[in-house]
């Protein structure tokens, strides 16, 4: 037998690995989600600084340049014409374009976490303005048309969103540009901004644990809360049925049934079934064991029938005898010698009729099967005493060796000898011999019945145990003989096997499992 489970522990596992796999969809879906819900705000907010920023641009860019005092960390880039202007008043400015603007709004943003920004071409005029790999390779799309590029870039352990849209040329951009051969409306380069997201992805992981600590939890409560449901509506109530099953029909008290699980439910319904099941099995095994004990009695009555009409002749020749000895007698009432010479043989005569007929009488008696103590040596010799009238021309050779009283059931042991010793005399219609033998194998009696007649076909000796399975003429044999043989041996906790070869004869082997009668038991009447 493979590896057995119950069938609630089976449904715990069914239903966990539901759960789980429906958390386990719903975890990878919602861990997607948040990432992708992150990843849509960071651009959001991306894209609202790249408009800020080029608002800005826009704005430095219509003023023609932002001026500011000259002074320290305040200095004048090397790139502008007219980098510088003196005030009216002899202050020293200097002058910012929106590339400068944007750049040391970034170098503000940086120092605050806010994220970081600036403008790169791929014809920078500051060296500063070089792009990366990835500004590069979006400020080539957007040459081909790409209007914006996204990407989550992972530097050193720190997740960050780099973002980056085109700049176009416009008219106030010309001051600065167009000595490079821009013209209004060209792509001169692109803004580049970068946003922090590590602190989202760490939220993102605490959140998952979160939601893992509450599928686990979640899967663990229901798996519980299941067991219990399943134990307490399924498996005890099917436990408690299969055990009434596996105790029926002779360990349980009829009491029960009654106990047995209710409800509306399947197992409800499948015990009210059992219960009248039961009760349909009840009326069927009474009815079988009528019709069983009317079938013995029958064939009792029938070997009793046979019985009578073969002793006939022992009971006759006894009588013609004493009717000689009567009848000389009558001749000659006054020869006292005749008289006391054949008043022992008249006594002889009459013991043996009494005899005989009191075994038929004992055979014919209807008798419970109980364990009586009984002779089991000396009960075989009195059926093959009523049985001497078929065993004229067959040699019986008796090797018995229980010399010890058995409590056995005595009536059924009789007629199981009977029904055996007829079928072997049956079988030698010419004679033969029949040897019975008895010993004790433990707590078990062996009894052998050999005989050397006709033997079973191996066809038939499936079928010899059958009920109303007979090979004789019609009128000569009812069937029955063997087949109740065989259900008296196996309600006696025994069994029976028969061994033949066609032509040889036939053994047939009971092993009877017996007691000692040991405390002076009943004995068998």
């Amino acid at each position: 037998m493979l590896f057995s489970m119950q069938i609630k522990t089976k449904f715990i596992i069914y239903i966990s690995a539901v759960v789980t796999l429906s958390y386990g969809i719903t975890f990878y879906r919602t861990s997607n989600f948040q990432e992708d819900l992150v990843v849509a705000q960071a651009a959001s907010q991306a894209r609202m600084l790249y408009r800020q920023i080029r608002l800005t641009r826009q704005w430095v860019a219509d003023h023609n340049g932002l001026f500011l005092v000259k002074s320290e960390g305040v200095a004048s880039s090397p790139f502008l014409v007219d980098s510088e202007l003196a005030a009216r008043d002899g202050t020293l400015l200097v002058k910012r374009n929106p590339a400068m603007v944007t750049r040391e709004l970034s170098e503000y943003a940086a120092r605050e976490g806010f994220g970081q920004f600036r403008v790169t071409s791929l014809n920078p005029i500051n060296p500063l303005n070089t792009p990366d790999e990835f500004e590069r390779e979006s400020l080539l799309g957007f040459k081909n048309g790409l209007e914006e590029m996204l990407e989550i870039e992972n530097v050193a352990g720190v997740k960050r969103l780099r973002y980056i849209a085109p700049l176009v040329t416009e008219m106030s951009c010309l001051e600065c540009h167009e000595e490079q051969g821009y013209h209004v409306g060209d792509i001169r380069g692109g803004l580049s901004v970068s946003i922090p997201i590590d602190w989202a992805y760490s939220e993102i992981k605490k959140n998952n644990l979160m939601l893992l600590f509450i599928a686990v939890t979640t899967i663990c409560v229901v798996s519980i809360i299941l067991f219990r449901l399943v134990d307490s509506l399924i498996v005890r109530r099917v436990r408690s049925l299969a055990d009434v099953m596996d105790r029926y029909p002779d360990n349980i008290d009829r009491s029960e049934l009654e106990r047995l699980p209710v409800g509306l439910d399947e197992v409800g319904h499948l015990s009210q079934n059992f219960r009248e099941l039961c009760q349909r099995l009840d009326i069927s095994k009474q009815e079988l064991e009528l019709s069983q004990e009317q079938v013995f009695q029958n064939e009792k009555l029938a070997a009793l029938g046979r019985l009578v009409a073969g002793v006939g002749h022992e009971i006759n020749n006894p009588l013609a005898g004493m009717l000689n000895c009567v009848k000389s007698m009558q001749e000659s009432p006054d020869d006292l010698e005749q008289t006391r010479r054949y008043l022992p043989l008249l006594v002889k005569g009459l013991d043996r009729i009494k005899h005989t007929v009191r075994q038929l009488l004992n055979y014919g008696r209807r008798a419970a099967l109980h364990p009586q103590s009984v002779d089991i040596d000396g009960l075989i010799r009195e059926c093959f005493e009523l049985l001497s009238y078929g065993l004229k021309n067959i040699d019986l050779q008796l090797d018995l060796k229980l010399n010890t009283p058995f409590c056995v059931d005595v009536e059924a042991l009789k007629q199981i000898v009977m029904n055996i010793g007829i079928n072997a005399i049956h079988a030698m219609p010419d004679g033969g011999t029949l040897t019975v033998s008895s010993r004790q194998q433990e707590s078990t009696i062996l009894l052998d019945f050999v005989d050397t007649g006709i033997g079973i076909s191996p066809e038939n000796q499936k079928k010899i145990f059958d009920p109303f399975f007979t090979t004789k003429e019609v009128g000569e044999g009812t069937g029955l003989g063997l087949s109740v043989t065989f259900t008296l041996v196996k309600r006696m906790g025994g069994d029976i096997k028969v061994v033949s070869e066609e032509g040889k004869g036939a053994c047939f082997s009971l092993e009877l499992p017996v007691e000692m009668c040991t405390n002076g038991g009943e004995e068998a009447k």
